[in-house]
This record gives C-alpha cells, sequence and structure tokens, in this order.
C-alpha cells in the first residue's frame, strides 16, 4: 500500500503545483512541507470511495431535566457580529440572532463561496466585524464582504513551512488584527487595508515551535502562545502582548523554565513546578503547548488557558510526575500573567490528550458559575467557579482501554487516539435549553514504545512521542481507518448535571466549531464537507447538505443588511485526517426571502 501511495504522490505532486495558487510555496521543497503534501495526498487516496453523510440521534431515557426551551430575548445590537474566535471572550459560541430557525431552515442553501486557491489545513475561526468577515490561512489573512463573498482586501505571507501547515483565526481590536504564523510570529494589520503593522517574535521555530492559535484581544492586550508541544526541547508559553506596539508586556511559562529558555519579557509570577517533573537524562523537560485560543472574563480579569501534552507524548517513564502544567487549564491574571489556579485534567498523559481548546464561562439555569471543557480524552468536564471543585465528568465519545500502560514488546489500541476527543474547537452553550453542545472525534490509535535509549538519543527540534514505528506516518501511532471504524458524536448535556439529553452519531468525526442560536438551532460540519442544522432541543436533523470539502474550522452566524447569515470554513486538508483534497473556502449560507437576502 505505502509503495502504490508513493508512486501516487510523484504523478499527483507535479500536478498540484500546477494549480494556481494551489498551495505551493517557494518553501514547498522543504522537508517539511514535502511530508506534509504526501501526508495530504496520502489522506485523500484512504479517502476513495467514501460514503455520503449520514447520521443518528438518540435520546437518553436516564435525563430528568427540562426539555423545554426558556423564552428568546430580544437580540441586542452586538448580536449582528461575531467579533472574536469564539464570539464572546467567555467562549460560550452562542448567538441571539433567530431570523434562520427551526421552522425555516429547510430552506437554507449557500449564497455564495469565497476560494483561497489554496490546499491547506483549513482551520480558520472567521470573525466578522465592523461590516467584514476576516479570515486566515496558514500565509494569508483576507477581509470580504460578509454578504457577497466579494475580496476587499488580501494580504500574503511567505516563510518556511511547517509540518501542519495550519492557522486558527485571527483577533480585532480598534482597527487592529492580529494572527500567529508558523514560524513563530504575532503579526498586526490594519483592519481596513490588510497593511502589516508590527511583528513580534515569541516562539523559537528551530526547537519545533510555531504559532497557529488564533489570538483574543481586550483592553489594549493581545493573548496568544506557542505550540511545538511534540518536538523534543520545545516548550508552550502564553504571552500579553501590546496591541499598538507589538511589546510583550508579560510571558508566562507553561512548564518548567530550565536554563538556557529564552526569556522574551517580564515573567507572570508562577509556583514552583519542577519538582512534577522527574526525567532521565536525555529527557529534557518540553511539551505543554498552548496551541488554541484562550478564553478571558472581563468582569474578574482572569484568563483561561489550555495546556496541551507533555512530550515524549507516549511515554511518561522517562518523564515521571505530573508534569504540570501540562494537561490544565491555567488561570491568570490578565493585566499582570501572575498565576491564580490551575485544573489539571489529564495528569500524568500518557495518550497524547490535550487540553486542546478554550474552556467555556457560563452561567447555568440552575445559577451555578461554571467552567466547561472538553479535552482529547473524550469527556466533558463541569467545575463550579464558586469553589473551583468538579461538578461532573462526562464522557463524550467512545472511551476504551485507557489504563493499559503502553510497552515496547507489543501494539496497546485505545480510544479515543491522537486524532480523537474533542480537537481545537470549543463547546458551546445554549441558555435557551441549558444544553452545552460538545462535537468529538470517534477514532482510534494503536502504539508501540521505541526503548528508553531511543527516546534519549532523538535530537532536539524533532517530533518526540515516543512511538516505535519507522513510518513517518505513523508518528503518533496508527490511527484506524476511515473504512466504518470512525465517526464523530454531537452530545447535548445539560450544564446543572452533566447528563445527556440526546446524542448524535455522525458517520464522519466532528472537528467543526458547534454554534447554537436563538432560532433554536444548533450547527456543526463533518470531515466528510457535511454541514448539519438540527433541533438544539431534540437533536432532530432539519438540514444537511455535503457544502465543500471537510469542514475543520469556524462555524459562525452573524446579520449584514438586515439578514442572518451563516459562514463555514471548508476544505480541511491534512496529512492527520484522510480527507477529500479540496481547495479552502469559506462558504456563506442563509435563507433566501428573509431581509437582505439576495
Amino acid at each position: 500500500m505505502n509503495r502504490k501511495i508513493a508512486v501516487v504522490s510523484m504523478l499527483a505532486l507535479p500536478m498540484l503545483a500546477g494549480l494556481p495558487g494551489g498551495g505551493i510555496t517557494a518553501s514547498f521543497a522543504d522537508e517539511a512541507g514535502l511530508e506534509s503534501r504526501v501526508g495530504e495526498l496520502r489522506g485523500a487516496v484512504l479517502s476513495l470511495f467514501a460514503p455520503p453523510g449520514a447520521v443518528a440521534t438518540e435520546t437518553n431515557p436516564n435525563y430528568k431535566g427540562s426539555a423545554a426551551p426558556a423564552p428568546a430575548a430580544p437580540a441586542p445590537a452586538t448580536s449582528a457580529d461575531w467579533p472574536s474566535y469564539n464570539k464572546t471572550l467567555t467562549s460560550e459560541r452562542f448567538s441571539d440572532l433567530s431570523q434562520i430557525n427551526t421552522k425555516n431552515v429547510a430552506k437554507l442553501k449557500v449564497l455564495c463561496t469565497y476560494d483561497t486557491w489554496r490546499l491547506t489545513s483549513f482551520e480558520t475561526g472567521p470573525i466578522m466585524v465592523e461590516g467584514a468577515l476576516i479570515g486566515t490561512t496558514e500565509f494569508d489573512i483576507f477581509s470580504i464582504d460578509p454578504a457577497t463573498c466579494a475580496e476587499n482586501w488580501r494580504t500574503h505571507e511567505e516563510y518556511p513551512a511547517y509540518v501542519l501547515p495550519t492557522n486558527r483565526g485571527a483577533a480585532y481590536l480598534e482597527g487592529r488584527l492580529f494572527r500567529g504564523t508558523d514560524d513563530g510570529r504575532v503579526l498586526a494589520y490594519d483592519f481596513k487595508t490588510g497593511k502589516r503593522l508590527w511583528e513580534t517574535t515569541i516562539a523559537d521555530v528551530k526547537n519545533g515551535e510555531d504559532v497557529p492559535a488564533a489570538p483574543i484581544a481586550w483592553e489594549g492586550l493581545v493573548f496568544i502562545g506557542n505550540a511545538g508541544g511534540d518536538f523534543k526541547g520545545a516548550k508552550g508559553h502564553v504571552y500579553a502582548l501590546d496591541a499598538k506596539t507589538g511589546k510583550i508586556v508579560w510571558q508566562f511559562f507553561l512548564v518548567p523554565k530550565t536554563e538556557g529558555d529564552t526569556v522574551r519579557g517580564p515573567e507572570g509570577a508562577s509556583p514552583p513546578i519542577n519538582s512534577t517533573w522527574k526525567n532521565i537524562p536525555g529527557a529534557p523537560i518540553s511539551g505543554g503547548g498552548n496551541w488554541t485560543s484562550t478564553t478571558l472574563d472581563p468582569t474578574t480579569g482572569l484568563l483561561y488557558v489550555p495546556v496541551g501534552n507533555p512530550a515524549p507524548d507516549y511515554d511518561n517513564s522517562v518523564r515521571q510526575g505530573d508534569n504540570l502544567f501540562t494537561g490544565s487549564v491555567v488561570v491568570l491574571d490578565a493585566r499582570t500573567g501572575a498565576y491564580k489556579n490551575h485544573f489539571q485534567l489529564v495528569p500524568r498523559d500518557w495518550h497524547d490528550w490535550d487540553v486542546s481548546n478554550p474552556p467555556i464561562l457560563i452561567k447555568t439555569r440552575g445559577g451555578k458559575r461554571l467552567m466547561a471543557v472538553s479535552p482529547k480524552d473524550g469527556h466533558l468536564y463541569g467545575f463550579d467557579l464558586a469553589d473551583n471543585k468538579l461538578v461532573y465528568r462526562t464522557p463524550v465519545t467512545r472511551i476504551e482501554n485507557v489504563e493499559e500502560p503502553f510497552a515496547v514488546d507489543k501494539d496497546v489500541h485505545f480510544c479515543p487516539g491522537a486524532g480523537g476527543g474533542e480537537e481545537w474547537n470549543s463547546p458551546g452553550y445554549d441558555p435557551l435549553t441549558n444544553f452545552i453542545f460538545t462535537g468529538d472525534v470517534d477514532w482510534c490509535t494503536t502504539v508501540r514504545l521505541q526503548t528508553r535509549e531511543e527516546i534519549a538519543a532523538a535530537p532536539l527540534g524533532q517530533p518526540w512521542t515516543g512511538e516505535k514505528s519507522l513510518n513517518p506516518f505513523n508518528e503518533f501511532g496508527k490511527f484506524t481507518r476511515a473504512d466504518g471504524v470512525w465517526a464523530g458524536w454531537l452530545y447535548a448535556t445539560d450544564a446543572d448535571t452533566g447528563v445527556w439529553k440526546w446524542r448524535l452519531k455522525s458517520n464522519y468525526p466532528i472537528l467543526s466549531a458547534v454554534t447554537p442560536t436563538a432560532g433554536g438551532l444548533v450547527f456543526f460540519g463533518d470531515t466528510g464537507g457535511h454541514f448539519y442544522a438540527l433541533d438544539a432541543a431534540t437533536g432532530q436533523k432539519l438540514w444537511g447538505q455535503k457544502i465543500g470539502g471537510a469542514i475543520g474550522g469556524g462555524v459562525i452566524t452573524y446579520a449584514v443588511n438586515g439578514a442572518q447569515k451563516i459562514a463555514v470554513a471548508t476544505g480541511y486538508v491534512s496529512p492527520a485526517f484522510p480527507t477529500e483534497i479540496r481547495r479552502a473556502k469559506i462558504a456563506i449560507l442563509g435563507v433566501e426571502g428573509e431581509a437582505g437576502s439576495k
């Protein structure tokens, strides 16, 4: 099979290079770029003859909560926009718009598309603010008309490709846009023209670090961290930058600082955590990347930072201890970077189960101030912020064989795998139903470990998982193929009790954002390119259609010219998932006949 893929790769790569803007840059010949493109092609071959999308919903007979939604409140004027990655800084993703609703969503259709002309891991979470829709690829930032998809401007950057070429979106504040780059920088642009205003380096590319996360911005500060936690020697940090100048206001180490580490700005106060890492010689403290966005409570001024896995990913015997602050949500003073608290969800991780998306901060129907978060371990966690105690831990995808230790002399299969659980998009909260919606991947992994000597001998700056396979496509283990043994789950879980009311199973993984609205709907997409609208109270499918390539990025809704629209990032192409090779596009949907629709 590998030989066939290699032959197809040699034939197809020249064709890819001939596509106008088809994702080929001067850096394509770099080893990382080449591996990425071959991996994408391999994924496309594996996705051949993929079945049409199919979903099935079941209800929980043990659910005792009220299914009746509360009355919808009138939408405030600010609901017209989607101004931040998760709409609000508190990340609940709920839209007060109700023009598209359970009664008319059957008329939904794609009104226009914006073609980026790129083949890329398209994970952008678009924002819509000040009459423009903003999106990103790994090399571009663009502004389009949110009603017609016409391009206002597009700014292209050129730098060496990263092994997983992606960017998850931009932030907006006071006429400026901000984004991270694969070569470790944060860039600022003029909102109206796309002209670059400043740049600041926050990551070390020699160690495998990059900056794919969508920033958030508040009170003159831009908050963003670096990824790269699967590389030997790479460490996660989170930063606050001055929005006007790019100056680093503070820096916080998400794993212990050791001799030789780069300090780029004033350090936020942190408790001593070195004792939670007991590493063998040749295994430097590594991991703790902040590869997705963050959440901020404007009332308290607290920043909630999701922290990724420790490295090597699969062998915790070479790094014994709790490995703080990996697998955690770290709470910092947003103005100073000082440590306030942390919630470690995945202690002593050996499955690559990052805390992989921003937590949501909500007030439940029962009056709780809740932090809810759903990492790659396949569970939804609810913490009462009155005392920071765990209220519930609810499984929201398949959980199998998660206690068995990995070994050098046998394969160990576990679910969710390294690509399973909830990935980079947050849950959504619907205050009308009191449901938290989680979109998860049901996909397993099989791992066999390297020896300690092999792990210690690995060079700095290289992928460092501890996986034995010589096949570069199995760096993170052997993933079950797209042949009926992968799927996706959308759960509707009561925010007060943690008991699910209904759940939907898709025959494709769910990577996309999940967006509930006051119209009684919840929107999401899958990696087969199918986009769905469900009744939020019951999980019944009201609309579904294939609208493009795999959906792995944002799903947002907004109003323009008096009409509600939905924007979806389609065309997710990655060596990590076997998906169709389709160009990255923004699809804008609406209901014809409503005010402002054409």
